[in-house]
């Protein structure tokens, strides 16, 4: 079995409405039929099971997660986060939490102990409803739901120039 090339990391609580947005994709893309150098899994809110998965060798990891960034419900876009410096990590890089998700900070905490994870590229979602952890709300909006398949159609086309060995632009991306 070929050791998986790529990572598909799908980040989300599907008891907070949008914020269940990856969870979705994940379920979505099982599915599918994926290259064997590719691995989709879905880290709920599993934050220290995320940043030991990136100690893992892989060419890109791609984080599929519900982001608010102001703009339209619905909206899909794909970014690199900026490089996190090992030099300019605290005594407490990771603050990382049991039952808790924050992407950014799995990357620091791997960092923080020499790992690599690779190149990282960010599918997300423009969220219309989180809900509250107080209430809770299962499903996603109708514009987030919708834009699962924008989502898929991103993320396959990152597979397939990362495997074909064309460069994946860092540009950010509406659809």
């Amino acid at each position: 079995m070929t050791q998986p090339r790529i990572l598909v990391a799908c980040i989300g609580n599907i008891f907070l409405g949008d914020d269940g947005f990856g969870v979705e994709v994940a379920r979505r893309l099982a599915a599918r039929n994926l290259p064997p150098e590719v691995l989709v899994k879905d880290f709920g809110i599993r934050g220290f099971d995320l940043a030991y998965a990136l100690m893992d060798a892989h060419e890109l990891t791609i984080l599929v997660d519900a982001c608010q960034r102001g703009g339209t419900p619905g909206t899909v876009f794909l970014m690199e986060p900026d490089p996190i410096d090992p030099n300019t990590l605290d005594t407490n890089p990771a603050r990382m939490e049991a039952h808790g998700m924050n992407p950014m900070n799995a990357l620091r905490m791997v960092k923080s102990v020499g790992g690599q994870p690779g190149r990282v590229m960010i599918v997300g979602c423009e969220p219309a409803d989180l809900g509250s952890e107080e209430e809770g709300k299962l499903g996603l909006s109708e514009p987030v739901l919708a834009a699962v398949d924008d989502a898929i159609a991103m993320i396959e086309c990152l597979i397939t120039q990362t495997l074909l060995g064309d460069a994946v632009e860092a540009v950010t991306q509406s659809h």
